[in-house]
């Protein structure tokens, strides 16, 4: 178990296992006791007290996240949810807690952990990551008053729940060009974490963009596993040894969705001075890949976080979303990151992402969610 507190008061409880949940409240009463109130009990009272912000009819603990696989630091989609759940909670004054995924756990842990949370008088509870669908699904039927959030899944049907997807292809189709125009070898490369789905969008569009910008463009694909749990996305040494692989090959841009693993992507190829494309964040703006970001090109947006927070308002001023919820590029949702000078100084890199964008919203390109 971790608690994320300073010596007085905490940010909010991170608990790292479902099973010492009540060992974590237990631990947060303590604190209280010591120290005065956390900073997640606070919160809560200030949001009751406010008459400016929209909280003062929100009686709710504040709101519970329970991250994917990898967990928050994998500097992409976990870390994309924390942002929207601190900015919500520092902008509502409400409570909350974030809970880590324990390792090689089970279904039936997942339930538990989503169900905790709704116990505890979270409101709303969301789940980072399709693989919390069943768990979300079978909670959301026990506790009709509260409001249920899902990322990167839409088949949960309920009147308290509310799926969150993006066009991922969009944003991927918008780093096919990027990289088809900065590459030098005409040889680009794209790493999936987990051969499923929802990643095939990623590549779909990332290949879509390249060919559409320029058709002799030559392209690796690979995926790292199979399934989720063999470590597809949580492996930074399995990212890295991929991305050695292709730049060996030939490519000179790298473009991978493989969460934590995405990691090991960026290191190998800002190691061998190539360029990389980050994916959900911006991860040019990473403190933990500081080291490589002037390799980072830009990164395929997709914000989570906006999705989060959302959520949460909605939830705060008394009107929860329900219902697919999908965003895209002309919702704003959905981009690519310019943050590196070094591809802002690309002037015709720049300008054809901006036109691929602008063609894509306006209808003109349409882009294909297989490969």
């Amino acid at each position: 178990m971790r608690l994320r507190r300073g010596s007085c008061g905490t940010r909010g409880a991170r608990v790292s296992r479902l099973t010492q949940v009540a060992v974590a409240v237990a631990s947060l009463a303590l604190a209280a006791s010591a120290c005065g109130k956390t900073s997640s009990e606070a919160s809560e009272d200030e949001g009751k007290d406010d008459k400016s912000g929209g909280s003062s009819k929100y009686d709710d603990k504040g709101i519970g996240l329970a991250y994917d696989i990898g967990g928050q630091g994998d500097q992409s989609f976990n870390d994309a949810a924390y942002a929207g759940y601190a900015k919500a909670r520092k902008d509502f004054k409400i409570g909350g807690v974030d809970m880590e995924p324990g390792d090689g756990e089970s279904s039936a842990d997942k339930v538990q952990r989503i169900e905790q949370l709704a116990k505890q008088g979270y409101n709303p509870v969301v789940g980072v990551g399709y693989i919390y669908a069943p768990a979300i699904k079978e909670v959301a039927a026990k506790f009709p008053k509260t409001t249920f959030g899902i990322i990167d899944d839409n088949t949960v049907k309920a009147d308290n729940v509310a799926d969150l997807v993006f066009h991922e292809e969009q944003g991927s189709y918008l780093a096919g060009v990027a990289a088809a125009k900065a590459t030098k070898a005409d040889h680009v490369g794209f790493i999936g974490g987990v051969d499923i789905p929802l990643i095939h969008k990623f590549e779909a569009g990332f290949v879509q963009g390249v060919k559409d910008t320029n058709p002799k463009v030559k392209i690796e694909k690979q995926y790292l596993t199979e399934k989720p749990e063999d470590g597809g996305f949580s492996s930074p040494d399995k990212g890295e040894n991929a991305a050695s692989g292709q730049i060996e090959s030939g490519a000179d841009v790298l473009y991978h969705a493989a969460g934590l693993s995405g990691q090991g992507v960026i290191q190998e190829a800002g190691s061998q001075k190539v360029w990389a494309i980050g994916v959900d964040s911006d991860q040019y703006k990473q403190k933990a890949l500081a080291k490589y970001k002037d390799y980072i090109l830009g990164s395929a947006l997709k914000d989570v976080g906006g999705a989060v927070y959302d959520l949460t308002k909605s939830v705060v001023e008394g009107k929860p979303i329900t219902g697919e919820q999908r965003y895209d590029l002309k919702s704003g949702r959905v981009g690519f990151a310019d943050s590196n000078p070094k591809y802002t100084a690309m002037k015709d890199v720049v300008a054809a992402v901006e036109k691929a964008e602008k063609d894509i919203v306006d209808g003109k390109v349409t882009v294909k969610t297989t490969p």
